[in-house]
């Protein structure tokens, strides 16, 4: 019986999804196939994550949840693995081999080793190769939007981040190689692009010496089929006037700035060495919103950061309330092994970050709830993701909504949608984060 059935697990971020679909494309390419369920198959890759502490739990009892349940090789790809190969080698034996963050390219030829007989080694080297281009790839999102990476790796060493120490140095991709890939999959019926690297800001400096982000944003306009461009992970000491000139000339580009800020308060954010102040994040969403008023701003912080006093979270809860964001997530500070940050004093009790970030989310709550009022009696468009099962109505986002990680629109319709087709929606309604719409 020939060997050949795979299964690949992804966690965490889009970053290791697109991973895992060049994993999936070049084994299609060597002769295997891929199952739906890790019972199926006869090798099941587990492409991880370690980026905080509960993401690092996922990802292990992921793993014993798949030893236990089945008979399969077992490969660990991913963050975890560059992180701990050495220890989880020693520690789960019964996985047959670890593969890096740069190495997921010589999949095929890490399951020949199984094949051959080898157990228990490990592929972690060089985090900043340059990956090849055009490597095969078999989209596991829906086939009307795809996530497009335009960069490997950071360099910016905020101080509660381990992310340069396990995808290497700041990678851009040539704009000609990204253009390549968006028409290829604007040729598959892609209608949805989405840019991402850990600084899509920061696009170009390496390879031009100059920021490039708006170039490509010109080349990318320009592909036929595409309908929306999206960005994500903007750092806001990079933006300036001729990017958010640029999204606002490139009709395709959604006026939807994802901007990780952190923080607000200048001493917390010189802790985390981010290469800004509150003045100046004020300045590029006041800049923002006099070029694109209508633009929707999104934002993640960290709540709890060492040496944060009440007078910091404080300043924090002001911020956001003055300077609203129309989507926001927060992180309850993750302490990292291995990062500046975890040898910082003044450690925040867990009880005091759990009640800050309730309170946090509270505040943003109401805010979110106000802000997703304004679009009542609007005409939207909305892109349809799923049907509610017998009944007319569908479920999708407009182009201010990343995929599964947004809120959505709750469509009624007199008649079926096609999934994939963007329509126009006249809002009715609003929850606190989602939106309800007729046809």
């Amino acid at each position: 019986m020939i060997k050949n059935r795979i299964y690949i697990e992804t966690l965490g971020c889009s970053k290791n999804l697109v991973d895992s679909e060049h994993m999936t494309g070049i084994l299609l390419k060597n002769g295997y196939k891929t199952v739906d369920n890790s019972f199926e198959a006869d090798y099941v890759i587990i492409n991880t994550c370690a980026f905080i502490n509960d993401s690092k739990k996922e990802s292990i009892d992921t793993i014993f949840n798949i030893i236990e349940e089945n008979k399969s090789e077992i490969i660990v790809a991913g963050c975890l693995a560059q992180r701990y190969a050495k220890e989880l080698l020693e520690e789960i034996p019964e996985v047959k081999a670890y593969i890096g963050t740069s190495q997921f390219p010589h999949i095929h030829k890490v399951i020949e080793r199984i094949k051959n007989g080898e157990s228990g080694f490990m592929l972690t080297d060089d985090i900043s190769l340059i990956l090849p281009e055009m490597l095969p790839r078999q989209t596991l999102t829906p086939n009307y939007y795809a996530f497009v990476k335009i960069a490997e790796g950071c360099d910016n060493k905020c101080t509660f981040c381990i992310i340069p120490q396990l995808r290497g140095a700041f990678r851009s991709r040539k704009i000609d190689d990204i253009v390549k890939e968006v028409q290829l999959l604007s040729n598959q019926g892609v209608k949805e692009i989405i840019l991402i690297a850990q600084d899509t800001t920061r696009f170009g400096i390496d390879i031009y010496g100059e920021y490039r982000l708006s170039d490509l944003l010109d080349q990318l306009n320009k592909i036929e089929g595409i309908q929306w461009i999206r960005i994500q992970y903007m750092y806001p000491d990079v933006i300036d006037e001729n990017l958010i000139l640029s999204i606002k000339r490139n009709t395709k580009v959604v006026p939807y700035f994802d901007i990780p800020v952190q923080h607000s308060s200048d001493k917390i954010l010189k802790l985390m060495n981010r290469h800004t102040t509150k003045e100046n994040i004020v300045n590029v969403l006041d800049k923002i919103r006099k070029h694109i008023p209508d633009a929707v701003i999104r934002t993640t912080l960290i709540i709890g950061f060492p040496g944060e006093t009440d007078e910091d979270f404080n300043d924090l809860l002001m911020f956001i309330q003055k300077y609203p964001f129309n989507r926001l997530g927060a992180f309850k500070y993750s302490d990292e092994e291995d990062t500046p940050a975890y040898l910082l004093p003044n450690h925040v009790e867990e009880s005091i970050v759990d009640e800050r970030y309730e309170e946090l989310m509270q505040v943003q709550l109401e805010i979110s709830s106000q802000l997703m009022h304004k679009f009542i009696g609007k005409k939207m468009q909305v892109i349809i993701d799923e049907e509610v099962e017998g009944e007319l109505i569908f479920i999708g986002r407009t182009q201010y909504d990343t995929p599964e990680v947004d809120g959505v629109v709750y469509v009624h319709a007199k008649q079926p949608l096609e999934i994939g087709e963007i329509y126009e929606v006249t809002i009715s309604d609003n929850l606190e984060y989602d939106l309800i719409g007729e046809m």
